[in-house]
C-alpha cells in the first residue's frame, strides 16, 4: 500500500485501470462458461403443438426441422425469417422434398430481415397478423437464447417454445478445444450481452422502446 501511495499518479491510475480489465475480463469469462454450459443439448418439449413455427434462417438444417414438425402437426403454419432476396418458394420446394405441398399452403416467407433484431421485429408482424399466442422458435442452440430475448420483447404474450437445433460444426462438447467453435461462442455471447442489456433497458422504460421500433 505504502510503495503504491509513492507511485506517480499516472502509474496509479494505469495500475488501477489494469486491475478493473482484469476483473471484467474474469468476469466476461464466466459468464461465458455459464452461457455454454447452460445451451441446449436436446429437445425439451419435441410434442407440444403451437399456434405457429418460427424457423430463423442461418442453414438448411433448421428449415428441414421446421418443415418436418410442420408435417408432424405440431402447428398449422410456418414462418421462415430472414430469407435471402434471391430465394423462391421452387427452392423452398426442393428443400422440403415429399413434403413439397407444406410450401404452397402453410409457409411464409419472410425478406426483411438481415439479422436476429429484424427476424424479431418480422416474426412479431407475422405473429400478430396470424393471431398467434404460442410459437415453436426453431434456430441453433447457440443462437437460441438471444433470440428468445428478442422475440419476448416484441411478443411479451406469445408463449415461445424453443426448439433447438444442433449443427454438426459446432462441437459444443469441449468448446474450448476447436478454434471456430470457440469463436463463435464468444461472438454469441457478447450478442447476448447486448440482447439482454436492450431488454432490461426495454424494461425500465416500460416498454417504450420496443414501441417506438414497432413504429419505425
Amino acid at each position: 500500500m505504502i510503495g503504491l501511495q509513492h507511485q506517480p499518479p499516472r502509474e496509479r491510475l494505469v495500475r488501477r485501470l489494469l486491475i478493473v480489465v482484469a476483473a471484467l475480463g474474469l468476469l466476461w469469462l464466466g459468464g461465458l462458461l455459464g452461457f455454454a454450459a447452460d445451451l441446449s443439448r436436446r429437445v425439451d418439449d419435441p410434442e407440444r403443438t403451437t399456434d405457429g413455427i418460427v424457423v430463423l434462417t442461418g442453414g438448411a438444417q433448421r428449415i428441414d426441422a421446421g418443415i418436418a414438425l410442420l408435417a408432424a402437426g405440431k402447428a398449422k403454419r410456418m414462418f421462415i425469417s430472414g430469407v435471402h432476396p434471391g430465394t423462391s418458394k421452387a427452392a423452398i420446394r426442393q428443400l422440403a422434398g415429399p413434403d413439397a405441398a407444406l410450401v404452397d399452403c402453410c409457409i411464409d416467407l419472410g425478406f426483411a430481415a438481415a439479422n436476429t433484431f429484424g427476424n424479431a421485429l418480422e416474426t412479431a408482424d407475422w405473429a400478430r397478423a396470424n393471431k398467434c399466442q404460442s410459437l415453436r422458435v426453431v434456430t441453433a442452440n447457440y443462437h437460441m437464447p438471444r433470440s428468445l430475448i428478442e422475440l419476448h420483447r416484441r411478443l411479451p404474450d406469445v408463449v415461445l417454445v424453443p426448439h433447438p437445433v444442433f449443427p454438426v460444426q459446432f462441437k459444443l462438447d469441449e468448446w474450448w478445444a476447436w478454434p471456430g467453435t470457440a469463436y463463435l461462442l464468444a461472438e454469441e455471447f457478447d450478442k447476448y450481452l447486448a440482447a439482454l442489456l436492450g431488454a432490461r433497458l426495454d424494461a425500465l422504460t416500460g416498454g417504450w422502446i420496443a414501441r417506438l421500433e414497432r413504429a419505425a
